[in-house]
């Protein structure tokens, strides 16, 4: 199976959010609006083109990766960092490696534009195996209710979170 990683451009727009959806459409702790979500981060000042990635099998989409900007705020100090979210596989191509490949690129491009650090809500035994770990371990937390073995976050460089605590602050789209 040949999978390409490329980033996504505006003709894979509406492919992209179908390959979220059905990603989601049978997930327990989803509200089933991912697609949405997807749609209204590529219009934010967060969005960055070069962070939303697409896997291709045979010149159809069958996976989506997003990165988008937030910042980790305590009183007056702010750090950015990246927000990864989400993850979409089409159900039929799920547990064949194709979202580790879309992670994967998306750190690489990620560190190799500079940035620091990644977040994400996700689950616990598998986003480990990236080198994410719980966001407490430095201090950081989440804006809202969540396990702490579930809020993750990973240095994209050695000890760009030494000294970085605070509260998460996603783009307003992520509330909407």
């Amino acid at each position: 199976m040949n999978i390409i990683i490329r980033q996504e451009t505006e003709k894979d727009y509406k492919l992209s959010e179908t390959v979220v959806e059905k990603a989601f459409k049978n997930i327990e702790h989803s509200d089933h609006k991912e697609q949405f979500l997807v749609a209204k981060l590529r219009k934010s000042d967060a969005f960055i083109p070069e962070l939303c990635l697409v896997a291709e099998i045979n010149d159809e989409i069958v996976g989506h990766i997003m990165f988008t900007k937030l910042l980790i705020k305590e009183g007056e100090n702010r750090h950015e960092s990246l927000a990864l979210a989400p993850v979409s596989v089409l159900p039929e191509y799920q547990n064949k490696g194709i979202g580790s490949k879309l992670i994967l690129q998306g750190l690489k491009t990620s560190k190799e534009m500079g940035f620091k650090s990644v977040i994400v809500l996700g689950h616990d035994k598998y986003y480990p195996c990236f080198g994410f770990r719980t966001a407490s371990k430095w201090g950081i937390k989440a804006p809202f209710d969540v396990p702490d073995e579930s809020f993750m976050a990973l240095e994209l460089e050695d000890g760009s979170l030494g000294g970085v605590t605070g509260t998460v602050v996603y783009s307003k789209e992520f509330f909407e």
